[in-house]
C-alpha cells in the first residue's frame, strides 16, 4: 500500500485549477411548478437556456447545459459545490470468511479526491455519497497546489460523521475547520474499509466456473458504488481515476480503465484518462487469464472458460467497433475488453468502459449470440461517452443504445434480421404496459423520481423500448438514414464527456434541423415532444418493422401447426428450420408458448423433430424449452430444466423458469423446491432472496442481503439477448 506519498497519485500538481470556476447551480425549473399561461415547451427552453448562461454553468461546444442547473435527489452529496478532477484508490484485497470480523473478506485502503471548489460563496464542509458497509476510519485535507521545490502541506485531519440519507445509502460528511474559497484546489483523503455490501460481490469457489478459487467484482449502477468507495455517486459527475490493488497470491486484478501494469508482486496500477461517471468504475479480482481476440480487444476468464471465449469472440468485436465507428464517430476508449464472469453472475452484461462485464450464457459454442455484444459496444458512444444526468432521464442512454444496437446490426445482419429482434422488444414492452396498465407513471421516459427511491426500483422496459420508438420518430422526421446518422454523429460529438438532459438533447436536434423547427415539429398534435416525454402510454410513433415478417411469418405458421389438435406432418415437415437463425427459432418458441398448452403429445413431438431446440446449448433457447417443457408438464424433459439452472445463476433465466415451476403441477413444484435447495449457495444473493420469495413467499429466512439496487438493474425477461445489458 502507497504510505502518504499516495496523496497525489498523478504527480505533485492538480490540473485544472488554473479554469475559471463554474457558478452556482440553478433550481430544478423543469420540476417547477405550473406553467405560466401562454409559454410553452420553446419558450421554456430558451428560458433555461439564457438563465444557464447568465450562471456560467457548464457548456459543451459553447452550449450551456441545463443539466447543470439540476440536482439528482438520489445523492446526499453536495456535488454542485465542487468540481472533482481526479479519484485514486489504494486498496487491498482479503478473502476470508464473511462477517466483520478479523480476518474477514474486504478491501482496505484508501480513495484520494482532488477537487477544486466551485461554490461561489466558498464551501465549508464536503458530503459524499456512502453507505453503512463503507467504514470511514481517517479523513484528512490538503490545500492548495505544491510548488515545484517546495515541501507538500501537511495534511489536517477532519472529523468524520454520517447523515442519514435513504436505505440506499448515507451522507458521508466531512467538516473544514476553515471554509474553502471558490477556485480553490484542496485534495482529500479517506481511510475506510468495505466488506459485506450491496456494491461489492464476494463469491465463494463453488459460485465460480472453476469452483477453485473465490471472486470478487464490483457493480456500480445505478446507485450502488457509494458501497464501493465515497463519492459523488451520481451520473452528473464525471471524472478521471487510477487504482492500485493488492491481491493476494494468485490472483488477478482488472478494471475498466484504459491502461493498466503490474507493479511488483500482486500489485496492479489502472488508470482510466477519459472521465467517467462513479457507477462505470468497476473492478474484479480473481483467478483470471485473457487471450487476444482483436487488435484491441481481449477476452478475460476463468482458465476453464477461456478457450471457448477466444473461440466465440475471435475477430467479431472488431467488427463491431468498426460499424459502430462508422455510424457514430471514434471509438474513444482505447481498448475494448470483455470479461466473462462466474456463472453465478446474475445479469447480462454491464458496459464498464475499456472491460464489459458479461455472462458466460454468451458462449453458446456457435457465436450464435456473440452480437448480444454489440448493445453493450453501442453504449460506448451513448451511456458511457454522453450521459444522462440523472436516473429520471435514464432513456437517454437506454434508448439511444437500443437504436444504435439496431443500426449496426441492421448493417451487419441486414433490416430483416433486425426487425425480428426489434419485434421481440416490442412484444416485450406490449406485455410490461399490459401488466402496469399504460398509464403508470414509470412509462414515460422522463421520470420523476421521489427523494428516498432508489433508482434501480423504477426501471422497467419503457426507457429501452420507448426510447428507442422515440428516437425512430426523430430519424422519421428527418426523413433520410443518412443524414440522421450524421446527425448522430454531431451529437455525441458536441456532448462526449458530458452528462445532460433531454432538453439540451433536443435543442441541439431542433438547432440542427432548423427546418423542421421552423415546422415546429416539437408541437405536432399527438406527437408532442413533451407528451413522448412526459405522458405514460404506449409510443404514439412506431417504426415500419414489415422488413422482418420474411422471418418472423415463418415462424408464426409453423407454430400454428404445432398448436393444431392434429399435427399435419407434411405441412410441417415442408418448413425447415435448418437455416433459421437463433433469433428466428426464439420467436418461434415465443409463440409456442403463448398457444401452450398445446395438445397433449405435441410437445414431446416438438422435441423430437426439432433435437437443435430440445437440446440447445444456447441459453436463450433453453430458457424458452424450459418454459415450454414446464407450461405443458412435460415431466420427461424437466430434468432439463434442472441442469440449466444449475449450470448458472442469470436473473433473466433462472427467476421466470421458478416462477413456471411454481404455477405449475405439483411435480413441477417439487422440482423448483428441490433444485433450489441445490443450488442457492451458488447464486448471488439478491437472485437466492428473489427465487426463495417464488419457492417460500412468506419470508427470506436469513439469507445474506435484502434485495437491493444490483439485482433489479439487467434483469429483465426480455426475449432477446442484446436488451439484456
Amino acid at each position: 500500500m502507497l504510505g502518504s506519498g499516495a496523496w497525489s497519485a498523478r504527480g505533485r500538481g492538480l490540473p485544472g485549477c488554473a479554469a475559471k470556476a463554474p457558478g452556482s447551480p440553478g433550481p430544478d425549473r423543469r420540476r417547477g411548478g405550473a406553467r405560466p399561461a401562454g409559454a410553452g415547451p420553446a419558450a421554456d427552453r430558451r428560458r433555461r437556456r439564457r438563465g444557464a448562461m447568465a450562471a456560467g454553468e457548464l457548456k459543451a461546444g459553447g452550449r450551456a447545459l441545463r443539466a447543470a442547473q439540476v440536482d439528482d435527489v438520489a445523492s446526499a452529496s453536495n456535488f454542485r459545490a465542487f468540481e472533482l478532477l481526479h479519484l485514486h484508490l489504494d486498496l487491498r484485497a482479503e478473502f476470508g470468511p464473511p462477517g466483520p470480523g478479523p480476518g474477514s473478506r474486504g478491501l482496505s485502503g484508501s480513495a484520494v479526491l482532488d477537487l477544486r471548489c466551485r461554490a461561489p460563496g466558498g464551501a465549508t464542509e464536503l458530503r459524499l455519497d456512502s453507505h453503512p458497509c463503507v467504514d470511514v476510519t481517517a479523513a484528512a485535507l490538503r490545500r492548495g497546489r505544491p510548488e515545484p521545490g517546495r515541501p507538500e502541506p501537511e495534511p489536517e485531519p477532519l472529523p468524520v460523521c454520517t447523515q442519514p440519507f435513504s436505505h440506499y445509502g448515507q451522507a458521508l460528511c466531512l467538516r473544514f475547520s476553515q471554509p474553502c474559497a471558490a477556485g480553490e484546489c484542496l485534495q482529500v483523503r479517506i481511510t475506510y474499509r468495505v466488506g459485506e455490501g450491496p456494491g461489492v460481490c464476494w463469491l465463494a469457489p463453488e459460485q465460480t466456473a472453476g469452483r477453485k478459487k473465490p471472486f470478487v467484482y464490483t457493480q456500480g449502477q445505478a446507485v450502488l458504488n457509494r458501497a464501493f468507495f465515497p463519492c459523488f455517486d451520481t451520473p452528473a459527475v464525471k471524472c478521471r481515476y487510477s487504482a492500485l490493488l493488492e491481491v493476494p497470491d494468485g490472483f488477478t486484478a482488472v478494471m475498466s480503465a484504459d491502461a493498466w501494469e503490474e507493479r511488483g508482486p500482486n500489485k496492479f496500477f489502472f488508470r482510466m484518462s477519459q472521465p467517467i461517471p462513479s457507477y462505470l468504475i468497476a473492478l474484479a479480482i480473481g483467478d483470471l487469464v485473457s487471450a487476444e481476440v482483436g487488435p484491441r480487444s481481449r477476452v478475460w476468464a476463468e482458465p476453464c472458460l477461456i478457450n471457448a471465449a477466444k473461440e466465440e469472440y475471435d475477430g467479431v468485436i472488431e467488427e463491431f467497433l468498426a460499424t459502430g465507428e462508422k455510424l457514430f464517430g471514434p471509438y474513444v476508449w482505447g481498448r475494448y475488453d470483455v470479461l466473462f464472469m462466474p456463472p453465478s453472475f446474475p445479469f447480462g452484461g454491464m458496459e464498464n468502459p475499456c472491460l464489459t462485464f458479461v455472462t458466460p450464457c454468451l458462449l453458446a459454442g456457435d457465436r450464435s449470440l456473440a452480437d448480444v455484444i454489440i448493445h453493450e459496444i453501442a453504449h460506448s458512444w451513448f451511456g458511457n461517452l454522453v450521459t444522462n444526468a440523472n436516473w429520471g432521464e435514464f432513456w437517454l442512454n437506454e434508448g439511444f443504445t437500443m437504436y444504435a444496437q439496431r443500426r449496426i446490426s441492421s448493417v451487419l445482419f441486414g433490416p430483416a434480421y433486425t426487425c425480428l429482434e426489434a419485434a421481440t422488444g416490442r412484444a416485450l414492452l406490449r406485455q410490461h404496459m399490459d401488466v402496469t396498465g399504460e398509464d403508470h407513471p414509470l412509462n414515460k421516459l422522463r421520470v420523476r423520481i421521489e427523494p428516498g427511491v432508489d433508482p434501480d426500483d423504477t426501471y422497467n422496459e419503457t426507457p429501452y423500448e420507448k426510447g428507442f420508438c422515440f428516437v425512430s420518430y426523430l430519424a422519421h422526421l428527418v426523413g433520410d438514414q443518412g443524414q440522421f446518422d450524421d446527425f448522430l454523429k454531431a451529437y455525441v460529438d458536441e456532448f462526449k464527456f458530458q452528462s445532460i438532459l433531454a432538453d439540451d438533447f433536443l435543442d441541439f436536434f431542433l438547432d440542427s434541423f432548423p427546418e423542421l423547427k421552423k415546422q415546429r415539429v416539437d408541437s405536432i398534435p399527438g406527437l408532442e415532444f413533451d407528451r413522448w416525454l412526459d405522458t405514460p402510454g404506449w409510443p404514439p410513433y412506431l417504426p415500419d418493422l414489415s422488413p422482418g415478417d420474411s422471418l418472423m411469418r415463418p415462424a408464426e405458421e409453423l407454430a400454428q401447426l404445432w398448436a393444431a389438435e392434429e399435427l399435419d406432418p407434411r405441412a410441417i415437415n415442408a418448413m425447415p428450420t435448418s437455416a433459421w437463425k437463433t433469433y428466428q427459432l426464439v420467436y418461434f418458441l415465443d409463440k409456442i408458448l403463448q398457444k401452450s398448452p398445446l395438445p397433449p403429445g405435441n410437445v414431446k413431438k416438438l422435441g423430437e423433430t426439432y433435437p437443435k431446440i430440445s437440446n440447445a446449448q444456447n441459453a436463450e433457447l433453453r430458457l424458452r424449452w424450459g418454459q415450454i417443457v414446464l407450461k405443458n408438464d412435460h415431466q420427461e424433459d424437466f430434468w432439463k430444466v434442472k441442469e440449466f439452472l444449475h449450470s448458472q445463476g442469470k436473473q433473466k433465466y433462472t427467476l421466470p423458469l421458478y416462477h413456471a415451476m411454481m404455477a405449475g403441477s405439483k411435480a413441477a413444484q417439487t422440482l423448483a423446491k428441490e433444485t433450489f435447495a441445490a443450488t442457492a449457495p451458488q447464486l448471488h444473493s439478491n437472485v437466492a432472496h428473489y427465487v426463495q420469495q417464488i419457492v417460500e413467499p412468506l419470508g427470506r429466512r436469513g439469507l445474506p442481503w435484502p434485495r437491493d439496487a444490483s439485482a433489479s438493474r439487467r434483469s429483465a425477461s426480455v426475449p432477446c439477448g442484446p436488451q439484456d445489458v
